[in-house]
């Protein structure tokens, strides 16, 4: 019993109840609570036990995902068809917002201009492949009321004419082209006038020119040109476009002038094509 006493086993028991004894005390002495040697092994245990219950839920999350793997499925589809369902509503929002903006283009264009007969707006399919000067195609054609001729617009002003008509489809040449003439006048003196008629170069700045211009011209930059409505192919005081610069053709002799169109041709997204107006009705009488 001696030996006992004096082993380092008994010591480190004696050291062991003593650390015990003094949480009790201080547990005592600062709150009021007792700390039974449960809990203390409880304390001990703590990170063991936090890692053991970590491995724990991870394992049954697993496992539910495995039991329940049909059920989770069915509802990932679920939810792809009801974003896919909002996405389309969504696509359908923003083309009913932008056909209500072409057809206000469409009603302003009939209440400036009651006699002209139009078609419903058109959406541009495509401009034509390695063509400098923009000619395009459009969504419609001899069904709705369309034939070669017939001058295309948009609220904004002229874009050209429909040279190649199909049922469903029209294409059109624009004001950038060479092979286009157009009787113009300057809408502020209308004395000014001339032939817009596009170009190689004018049109690699998306641009047209306006020829055939009188040396005694009081033309300057800023002045928009209409249509004359002289040759019957265009209504009468369309806008075309806006004088840029004015200068001389490349042999120095007349004079012509830089236009800018009122519409970006390269940037077209639909237009509107007049299919008949009180000059063409004129002509045919």
């Amino acid at each position: 019993m001696r030996e006992f006493l004096k082993s380092t086993r008994f010591k480190v028991l004696m050291s062991f109840l003593a650390f015990l004894v003094g949480i009790m005390i201080y547990a005592v002495t600062k709150g009021g609570y007792s700390v039974s040697g449960v809990s203390f092994i409880n304390t001990l245990t703590k990170p063991v036990r936090k890692v053991s219950n970590g491995i724990s839920m991870r394992f049954e999350r697993g496992l539910d995902k495995f039991r329940n793997a049909d059920e989770y499925y069915e509802e990932n589809q679920q939810l792809k068809s009801q974003l896919g369902e909002m996405n389309k509503k969504l696509t359908n929002y923003d083309a009913l917002v932008a056909e209500n903006e072409e057809l206000k283009k469409f009603v302003s264009i009939k209440e400036e201009h009651e006699d002209y007969v139009l078609s419903v707006p058109c959406d541009v399919m495509g401009f034509v492949t390695n063509d400098p000067f923009h000619s395009f195609t459009i969504d419609k054609g001899s069904e709705d009321g369309i034939l070669p001729n017939c001058p295309v617009v948009t609220a904004e002003g002229l874009v050209g004419i429909t040279i190649e008509v199909s049922k469903h489809v029209s294409t059109v040449r624009t004001i950038l082209s060479p092979d286009l003439s157009i009787a113009a006048v300057c809408s502020s003196s209308n004395a000014d006038s001339g032939i817009i008629e596009g170009g190689v170069v004018p049109a690699e700045d998306n641009m047209t020119q306006l020829i055939h211009v009188s040396p005694s011209h009081k033309l300057k930059g800023g002045d928009l040109m209409i249509t004359s409505g002289t040759s019957g192919m265009f209504p009468k005081d369309y806008p075309i476009g806006t004088v840029e610069s004015i200068g001389y053709d490349s042999n120095g002799l007349s004079v012509t002038a830089k236009i800018k169109p009122c519409t970006d041709i390269t940037r077209l997204t639909s237009v509107i094509v007049i299919t008949d107006f009180s000059g063409k009705r004129e002509d045919k009488e």
